[in-house]
This record gives structure tokens, C-alpha cells and sequence, in this order.
């Protein structure tokens, strides 16, 4: 079990976006949901910002999030396990990706960055995440079709606010 949040401004996003502090204290209230890490980041523009807390249950090393993508130019905040990550890594590899992680959260962002939003339907397990395009502007907010993690989302003065508790969903969005 790990847990996220953050937050996402849309076109018509009013005053500024919530401050390090609160992000900081929206991941802390979901630190019952993961005692082995913890990391926020916030996009240089403000335009998003995501916190995750982490149980470390897969690739106990090199999994801490949000995980960047080589390039920086995604994100990504990921609760869950994704059962086939195996076989996507095997054919995400066979098309050239080199993975630095043995990580399901970069199969899984690898696959995002690939496929876009179609990479939901190859996904086989349990989840709910965030990645971010910094070049297209665009948020990709996705769980599992059974709601096995829980995804919580709010919108407010032209943002998007999502966690995985209520509490800190609460938090983050005032």
C-alpha cells in the first residue's frame, strides 16, 4: 500500500497554486500508507505537483517516487502493483527501452509515456496514479476499473486535486 497526492491547474486555474508546505503536509497525512519513503515535487510553473508516500513491496531499491522520467519531461505518483509489469517490461525492452529500476512504477511509466492513456487497457492489477507531460501540459489520472486503490478527486478554483484518503485530499485542496 502506498499512497499520493497532488494537484493539477487546468486552463481557468485562479491565484496561486497551494504552496510546498501543504503539499509537504498532504504527504505526511498519508504516511500510515507508506513508512518507506517519501518524495514531493512541483512543477517549476506550479501548474502541478504531486507527493507520494511508498511501501516498498517490489524493487525495494530504485522505486522512490514521484519518478521522473529519464528526460524529465514526466512524472509520475503511483499506488498499487501491476501483475503483468513483467511482460510489459519484456516488450517495452524488445522496442528499446533501456530501464533503470526494477521497478513496477517505470514499466509503468515507460508504457504511459509510449501509449498515452491507452496504456490503462494493458494494465493487469491494481492501481491508481498520476503522470504529468510537462511539454504537453496534460495530467493522465487513472485506477483500476474495480477500484481496488482508492483515488479521491476534488476541483477547485480551476484545479484538479487528487489523493489516495480523503484527509489529505482535504488537506491539499484548502
Amino acid at each position: 500500500m502506498c499512497g499520493f497526492a497532488g494537484w493539477f491547474a487546468t486552463g481557468s486555474a485562479e491565484g496561486p497554486p497551494p504552496d510546498a508546505a501543504r503539499l509537504a503536509a498532504a504527504t505526511a497525512c498519508l504516511g500510515h500508507r507508506g513508512p518507506d519513503g517519501e518524495g514531493t515535487w512541483t512543477a517549476s510553473d506550479g501548474s502541478c505537483g504531486l507527493g507520494h508516500r511508498r511501501l516498498a513491496v517490489l524493487a525495494l531499491e530504485g522505486g522512490a517516487q514521484p519518478m521522473a522520467s529519464p528526460c524529465g519531461r514526466w512524472r509520475i505518483a503511483f499506488n498499487g502493483e501491476i501483475f503483468n509489469h513483467q511482460e510489459l517490461r519484456a516488450d517495452l525492452e524488445a522496442r528499446g527501452e533501456v530501464f533503470r529500476t526494477r521497478s513496477d512504477t517505470e514499466v509503468l511509466l515507460r508504457l504511459v509515456m509510449r501509449r498515452g492513456p491507452a496504456a490503462v487497457n494493458l494494465l493487469r492489477g491494481q492501481f491508481a496514479f498520476a503522470v504529468h507531460d510537462a511539454a504537453e501540459r496534460h495530467l493522465l489520472l487513472a485506477r483500476d476499473a474495480l477500484g481496488e486503490k482508492p483515488l479521491f478527486t476534488a476541483l477547485s478554483g480551476g484545479r484538479l486535486y487528487f489523493a489516495s484518503t480523503l484527509d489529505a485530499l482535504l488537506l491539499l485542496s484548502g
